[in-house]
């Protein structure tokens, strides 16, 4: 079975192809529908490359070539997509939503969801609460797409980058 080249722009070298087998790409594609499925479990690399039946290093490196984003990265999305559409169709409390979604910890789920989405769990139900009026019905898929994060860079990147005073913030700040 022969190779068949896959390009992709990568913003780092520009444009470099990376050759994936369509039998590599069924195999990854395998491990990211046992994602979807199941995100409110544990999938270590190890599991997801027992999957895709090949080694931990090659899956990690083959998933991000191929979608874009590492598979924990991917995980996380899924997993704030989903709380996010509980806290906008249910009633359950924010802690079971936490735990129903995967998460082990509240704390950790506030802090995350709050890192990705810029609000807390809380504010996300009461706007979307607010903003429902009766609205047409419109397809699940669509909406999570629209409303999907996106996590170009891992979350302590992101925290990293807020913590990280600028030449602006030395200027706007007072000084006694």
């Amino acid at each position: 079975m022969g190779t068949y080249p896959i390009f992709r722009q990568s913003e780092k070298w520009g444009t470099s192809p990376f050759f994936q087998s369509p039998e590599l790409l069924r195999r990854l594609l395998r491990a990211k529908d046992r994602m979807d499925a199941a995100s409110h479990e544990e999938w270590p690399v190890s599991r997801l490359a027992e999957v895709s039946c090949v080694s931990e290093a090659h899956f990690a490196r083959s998933f991000k070539e191929a979608f874009g984003l590492p598979p924990h990265r991917y995980l996380l999305t899924r997993r704030i997509e989903r709380a996010v559409t509980l806290l906008r169709e249910t009633d359950l409390p924010i802690t079971d939503i936490a735990y129903s979604t995967g998460w082990r910890s509240l704390g950790t789920f506030g802090r995350t969801f709050r890192d990705i989405t810029g609000k807390n769990p809380g504010d996300v139900r009461s706007e979307q609460r607010a903003a429902a009026g009766d609205p047409a019905p419109v397809p699940a898929c669509v909406l999570s797409a629209a409303q999907r994060p996106h996590l170009t860079t891992s979350v302590s990147e992101k925290r990293r980058e807020e913590e990280v005073p600028t030449m602006e913030s030395h200027l706007t700040k007072e000084t006694p």
